[in-house]
Order: C-alpha cells, then sequence, then structure tokens
C-alpha cells in the first residue's frame, strides 16, 4: 500500500519514515526542498520524493492518485506571527487534493484541545482538524500534549532551562498540568493507527500515564541529571516578559516562544485512555522517556530534531536558491592553509560548531551569537543535531548546511544570523590544501558599512581558526 507522508524533513516525519517502510509501505515523501531530504540510502528502494509547497496550489499536482493513506504532519507556528491563516489555507489545499486521489485514511497529529477557551495555537490546530476532517475520506486525529525525545523542542527547552539555570524566577503557568508523552510512543501510535478501521472518523488524546505541572517536569529533569534546582514562581511576569524568558534562556525561536507561552496556560490533560486499549500500547512515563533522551544523545543517536526544520531559522527561502555562491558584488575572504593528514583534516571540519566550538575565539562567537539574539536572530543556542556527522538541511549554530560531501571534502554553510545582507562560509579540501572562504553579499549601504566593521575580526577569526584546523 502506499502512504503519502507529509513534513517528511521534520522532527516527527524522520522518525515516522522508516517505520512505515519497515511494516512495508510504499513511502511518498512530501519536502518543499528536496535539495535538502536525505534519507538513509536502505530504505530508498521503498520511497519516492515529490517537491510540494502546501501553500501553493499548482504543486499539489504532484500528488499521485494511487495513495491509500496520508500523514498529515505540517505546521506553520514557528513560520509567521499570521500562522492561523496560513495553517488554515495548507489545509484546505491539503484535503482538496487528496480528495481528488484514491485515498482512504488520513491521520493529523495534533495536540490536546480540551479546554472551552483555548491558545491561538490550539485553536489554529482545532481549525485544521475541522478542515480536514470535512474531506472525502476516513479521518483520524490523535493529539497530544508535550512530546518528549531526543531533539523535540520540548525537551530541548526543558533541558536549556534546567541546565543553566540553578535558581529560576518563573510565570505562574509552570503551575498549569500536562500530560507527556514520548517520541517513541507518539510513533507507535501514529504507525498502528494507520489503515485501523475502529479509529475512522474520530479523534483521540494520547498521553503517558503521568500528569504533572511544568514546574514538576522541570524538577524531575533536575533529579535525573543529578542537578539541584530552586524554582520560584510569581504572578506578575506578563506573557511578553515570559515569551522573552524563553527566548534568551532556551534555543527557541521568539515566535515559537510566544505560542508556546500562549499554550501553557492551558491544561493539556487526556480525557481518556480508549487508544491505549484499543491499540494494545502502553505509553511510557515520563522519567523513562527523559533516560531515554539522554541514552540517545549520549550514543550520539538523535534520528531529529526540531532544530533542522527550516522554520527554526525564521527564513522562508528554499536552500536551493543559496547553493550557487555568488561573486559579483560580493565582499570574500579566501584563505588557504597546507595540511598533513587529509582524514583528520575533513574529521575537524565535520565537527565544527555546536560542543567542539569554532576552533578559535570561541567567546568572540558567542558574543556574535548574543547580539543575534539581542536583535531578534537565532543565536548560537541551536548547536547542531549530531557531534561527527552533518547533512543537507541541519542547523549548526546560526549557520544552516547547503552542501555537505566528504568524499569530495567540501562543506557549505549559509548564515541564518540577522544580517543586512548574506553571508556564506565554504570550506574545501583539495590536493593537500584547505580552502576557506568567506562570502558576504551586501544589502546596500549598511550591509557594506557592517563588512568593514568586522573586518578586523575576520582577519583574527578566521585566519587562526584555519591554522588549527590544518593543524
Amino acid at each position: 500500500m502506499k502512504v503519502l507522508l507529509t513534513g517528511a524533513t521534520g522532527y516527527i516525519g524522520k522518525r515516522l519514515l522508516p517505520v512505515l517502510c519497515d511494516l512495508g509501505y510504499d513511502v511518498v515523501c512530501c519536502v518543499r526542498d528536496e535539495s535538502r531530504f536525505s534519507p538513509p540510502e536502505y530504505l530508498r528502494k521503498q520511497i519516492s520524493v515529490i517537491q510540494l509547497d502546501l501553500l501553493k496550489k499548482e504543486t499539489l499536482a504532484n500528488v499521485p492518485n494511487d495513495i491509500d493513506g496520508a500523514f498529515y504532519l505540517v505546521h506553520s507556528m514557528s513560520s509567521s506571527a499570521d500562522y492561523e491563516k496560513l495553517e488554515a489555507d495548507s489545509a484546505n489545499n491539503f484535503m482538496q487534493a487528496v480528495s481528488k486521489t484514491n485515498i482512504d485514511h488520513v491521520i493529523y497529529l495534533t495536540g490536546i484541545i480540551n479546554e472551552d477557551e483555548l491558545s491561538k495555537h490550539l485553536t489554529s490546530r482545532k481549525k485544521v482538524e475541522d478542515i480536514l476532517s470535512s474531506g472525502k475520506f476516513n479521518f483520524t486525529a490523535l493529539r497530544a500534549g508535550i512530546i518528549i525525545g531526543s531533539g523535540s523542542a520540548s525537551f530541548e527547552i526543558i533541558r536549556d532551562l534546567v541546565e543553566k539555570l540553578p535558581v529560576m524566577i518563573t510565570p505562574k503557568w509552570l503551575n498549569t498540568s500536562c500530560q507527556p508523552i514520548g517520541i517513541s510512543d507518539v510513533i507507535k501510535f501514529l504507525s498502528k493507527t494507520l489503515f485501523h478501521k475502529a479509529t475512522y472518523n474520530s479523534n483521540y488524546d494520547i498521553g503517558g500515564p503521568d500528569i504533572l505541572t511544568y514546574k514538576e517536569m522541570l524538577l524531575e529533569f533536575g533529579r535525573v541529571r543529578g542537578l539541584k534546582r530552586f524554582i520560584y514562581t510569581v504572578p506578575v511576569m506578563t506573557p511578553r516578559l515570559s515569551s522573552y524568558w524563553l527566548y534568551f534562556v532556551t534555543s527557541t525561536s521568539y515566535r515559537l516562544a510566544v505560542a508556546l507561552v500562549d499554550s501553557m496556560k492551558v491544561e493539556v490533560i487526556c480525557r481518556n485512555d480508549d487508544l491505549n486499549r484499543l491499540l494494545n500500547l502502553k505509553p511510557l512515563g515520563y522519567t523513562e522517556c527523559l533516560k531515554r533522551a539522554f541514552s540517545k544523545i549520549e550514543n550520539n543517536e538523535i534520528v531529529s530534531s526540531w532544530k533542522d526544520a527550516y522554520v527554526s531559522s525564521g527564513m522562508n527561502n528554499k536552500i536551493s536558491h543559496f547553493i550557487q555562491v555568488p561573486t559579483y558584488g560580493c565582499f570574500i575572504d579566501k584563505r588557504e592553509m597546507d595540511f598533513n593528514n587529509r582524514e583528520a583534516t575533513i574529521n575537524k571540519i565535520w565537527s565544527i560548531g555546536g560542543q567542539t566550538g569554532w576552533y578559535f575565539g570561541n567567546w568572540l562567537w558567542q558574543i556574535r551569537g548574543y547580539l543575534d539574539k539581542m536583535v531578534g536572530g537565532v543565536g548560537l543556542r541551536r548547536g547542531r543535531t549530531n557531534i561527527n556527522t552533518l547533512h543537507v538541511g541541519d542547523a549548526l549554530d546560526f549557520w544552516r548546511v547547503l552542501y555537505a560531501n566528504k568524499e569530495e571534502g567540501r562543506l557549505l554553510l549559509l548564515a541564518e544570523m540577522k544580517l543586512p545582507g548574506e553571508a556564506w562560509l565554504e570550506f574545501k579540501v583539495k590536493d593537500n590544501k584547505i580552502i576557506q572562504t568567506a562570502t558576504f553579499r551586501p544589502l546596500g549601504i549598511y550591509g557594506r558599512l557592517y563588512w568593514y566593521s568586522v573586518w578586523p575580526f575576520h582577519g583574527l577569526i578566521f585566519k587562526n581558526m584555519l591554522q588549527k584546523i590544518a593543524e
């Protein structure tokens, strides 16, 4: 049977794909930019890839007519302040397109929406559910609360708060209750619900066995990590201040922080566990989910991270638009250096950023990241998903991987910090030399002033960074 997977490059989609293939399905992966989709080689025989944008109706002609089922795993929460309209338009376009095919079953992963008064984020999710349920196919909505797993947005935000702040003065919404669920259980619910006729045309809440406040979740995280933490809630922190608090302390974007703060004031507790019994599933508890997540992190086995989703950058352009580095009208800083060991040199390049750092002047990179956060940028806190591997589309501190080929010895990065222009950083290993090229295409006079103001620092940082890599 053939299954359409939207959000194939997203946090959930990347983890669901191999499970669907193991179950014997032929999977059609929907991506907005095919150049940043790099599935494992062993899956390629069972998948096909189509490029489409749910906001562009003309691209939906690429959806094949012979699909049997589909997963709707997309949202626009981080990409625009007007995400409600974007999500409704996307859902309408998707519903109309797949209704013209032979599809039997559509599954939508959404949020728990059992309160009378919903946040803007959850109201938007409910509207999407209503739109999809009106299609000419059987429909199932799975409603989840906080998802805990290595690389999930919720897990990384909790991790940032607990590991960085011994004492927290927090908003009162930390006393709101929720029912977290592990990512492995979410994948089981999704895969087992597909084509399960007893679930057709229904909605279900999915969650773990524990009902906890956000404060209790933070304290338990600290206990698991062996960290003593003190948390005090105050009633005077406004939603705006709360959003800034999350934005500056964690790796989340400001738009996502606003949406999360708005939602965290609403309890997300499952109505019942009917689907658990129907599918014969017993979800893991919160503590076990944390332990599993850290096991994956310690073994460098993170399958996907929310940070690698392109919406985390706040940019809407495709990666393929930047793969050809321009030269006309650009400032270029190009340096070369001999090296002794090709393999060691390439491994150093492929380990750059994140916990490894940038080999020279890390404090200067950190200052640049902090300044970027001050003006609404992504900063350095995204880090990197894996320690030694890089794939096209991965986030790397405040860069995005555009091209990564170890055999060729070429790594190309695009800057996602706030800039009056566009910037690329490229490493090439050719013959016995490393060629390091920083390219900046300025936007107007401010772009030129920016380049000249940072040029002295480039001379210091890029020269010494290259030297350290070549050693």
